[in-house]
């Protein structure tokens, strides 16, 4: 009954909400190129089924790559850290300089530096570095907090550095990782419509370039249903992520458990 909840309540709101805009564009006739009907979004995605879907892919493509690349080097850069605290003091402050960087600064060098007959690349290399703290800091802090005394004790029975890593560093550092991995892939996808953003037309073929024609030829509707279909993407990804996380942890870790009797 719970989990019902949990489904149709954001459902009827969803509905609600769609009732009220539809109504209110009628009752006040707002112009289309100014705001369509949720109506008009439904008509106008289901006449641009094909080249949404086509955008979509691209769009898709180059998040799922991202994600991919950010969590290998997220998660590699963090055992690194955990082995090595000179490394991390040396290198951890740079990671924070291009996580705080804003990713539209640097992404023209990166188009340019990479070449615009491999954009694709240069796109996966931009939402790489949107997506690859919330990794590196999440798995990070997770093989910090490895208990100590679990540690100690491995070491007095001559466990290697590998055995303890994998043994116990590793179980208590999951869930910061997956935790972190939620956030990631939400930013992955922001991260390959920002890079399909600047990359401009010609070059990009995403959702990105999508909205940006729909705008320029005032087909807001196209436009309003595009958002939405990147907007639906990322709750799927985060879906993912999330069942991800529960079929790892729930069994053993408190936050994936529901039992509490």
């Amino acid at each position: 009954m719970k989990h019902l909840a949990n489904i149709a309540l954001p459902v009827a709101v969803a509905a609600l909400v769609l009732g009220l805009w539809e109504g209110a564009v009628a009752h006040w006739q707002v112009p289309p190129y100014v705001l369509p009907a949720p109506s008009a979004i439904a008509w106008a995605f289901a006449e641009n089924f094909s080249s949404l879907m086509q955008a979509l892919e691209s769009t898709l493509t180059v998040t799922l790559e991202a994600f991919a690349a950010s969590s290998v080097l997220g998660v590699a850069t963090a055992i690194a850290f955990s082995q090595s605290r000179l490394l991390e003091r040396t290198l951890y402050p740079y990671a924070v300089i291009l996580q705080v960087t804003p990713v539209v600064a640097i992404a023209p060098l990166i188009l340019i530096w990479v070449g615009f007959e491999r954009i694709n690349l240069a796109l996966v290399i931009i939402a790489s570095i949107v997506a690859f703290f919330p990794i590196l800091a999440g798995a990070t802090l997770g093989l910090k907090s490895a208990d100590f005394n679990l540690i100690d004790l491995t070491r007095l029975y001559g466990a290697s550095r590998f055995q303890t890593l994998w043994r116990i560093r590793m179980p208590t550092a999951l869930p910061y990782l997956l935790s972190g991995m939620k956030t990631a892939g939400g930013l992955a996808l922001i991260g390959a419509v920002v890079a399909e953003f600047v990359a401009g037309s010609g070059t990009s073929t995403g959702l990105a370039w999508r909205i940006v024609e729909s705008g320029n030829r005032l087909e807001i509707a196209t436009l309003f249903a595009a958002l939405g279909l990147l907007a639906f993407t990322g709750i799927l990804i985060f879906a993912a992520l999330s069942l991800l996380e529960w079929a790892l942890l729930r069994r053993w870790h408190e936050s994936a458990i529901t039992d509490r009797s």
